[in-house]
């Protein structure tokens, strides 16, 4: 009998990515919980559903929910039963965070916590899995790359909302049996991603030949660096850990039940060389300036880093950044309007 997965923010740029590659490569029936705001763009997931066949289509249904408040009993009677849950919508903009701490706080903690208490009440959840980030471990020094149960160190109310969501998910493991696991992963790109995101910023300014800022330290000589990941990648370790028999792990030294995962791309690049990858795929010239961003805006790092040496145990490793970059960038090229939606 074919699998039900609930998604939630299934309209999200990562989300989306998932929905698609659960249709390409299982016969598992869809639900995806979104309330469509600026980050929730049905159009991305129209696109995507779109692109199969009819019979397969069907396979996916949007449920329109603002997780701010409870399931109530005519959407948990829509979404049945369900086998496993994704738990993917969130807030996500740092900025905004810091403008709107309260507004995330609902989103990410009070949000996360109904989505908990949907599914611990479900007869036969087979897994629970919550998408965490790497923010949660605050900046990494060079040649430090946080492992997965190191201590939080949130710079801000994003990544502190994430992390009380987190231990709301290791909560109801201990208290419920709730069988649930914890993904962080980081600057994720791909396909219909927000355009004020830096890799498809980069591309359109380099297209129209404008002056790319690049962030980095306050001597602005060296540039802030990330483990970059596409979309694909993430989708599929997430089935990966869902085939997982997780049970067989051991737990840490701390005795913790809730398993927790890195999923990190195989490059760590500087943003100036990755704008330079831009431009140079382009066959363009690059113009930038660098900028000492992180000492003059709060909550923003130079440098993010996590060790992926758990899942490449388990027998998962991602794709080259650089080869599913030069395809983003020649597919956003042919895609411009995605550049400014």
């Amino acid at each position: 009998m074919s699998k039900k997965i609930l998604i939630t923010g299934g309209a999200g740029f990562i989300a989306h990515h998932v929905v698609d590659k659960i249709l390409s490569t299982t016969d598992w029936h869809i639900i995806t919980l979104d309330r469509l705001d600026f980050s929730g763009n049905l159009n991305r997931l129209n696109e995507v559903v779109c692109s199969y066949p009819e019979s397969e289509r069907k396979r996916v249904r949007v449920i329109h929910h603002d997780l701010k408040a409870e399931l109530n009993p005519e959407i948990t009677a829509t979404i049945g039963h369900v086998d496993y849950i994704s738990h993917l919508a969130a807030g996500s903009h740092v900025d905004r965070s810091i403008t709107y701490p309260l507004e995330f706080v609902m989103d990410n903690v009070v949000g996360t916590a109904h989505i908990l208490d949907y599914a611990r009440k479900l007869d036969r959840l087979e897994r629970f899995a919550y998408f965490s980030t790497d923010e949660v471990f605050g900046p990494a020094p060079k040649g430090i790359d946080y492992k997965e149960n190191d201590r939080y160190n949130s710079t801000n109310p994003y990544s502190a909302t994430k992390a009380g969501a987190e231990e709301l998910v290791v909560a109801y493991e201990n208290t419920y049996g709730l069988p649930s696991i914890i993904t962080h992963t980081m600057n994720v790109f791909g396909e219909r991603q927000n355009p004020e995101k830096y890799i498809p910023m980069v591309i359109k300014k380099v297209r129209d030949q404008e002056v790319v800022t690049v962030h980095a330290d306050t001597k602005k000589i060296n540039a802030g660096s990330r483990h970059y990941i596409h979309a694909e990648d993430v989708a599929e370790a997430l089935l990966f850990l869902f085939n997982y028999d997780i049970s067989s792990m051991k737990a840490d030294i701390t005795g913790a039940k809730c398993q927790k995962f890195n999923i990190v791309g195989r490059d760590e690049i500087d943003n100036l060389e990755l704008a330079k990858f831009i431009a140079d795929t382009q066959g363009k010239k690059l113009d930038f300036e660098m900028v000492d961003f992180h000492s003059q805006r709060p909550g923003h790092d130079l440098r993010y880093a996590l060790d992926g040496s758990k899942m490449k145990k388990m027998g998962w490793t991602p794709q080259s950044a650089y080869k599913k970059l030069e395809d983003v960038i020649n597919w956003s090229l042919k895609n411009e309007r995605w550049l400014s939606i």
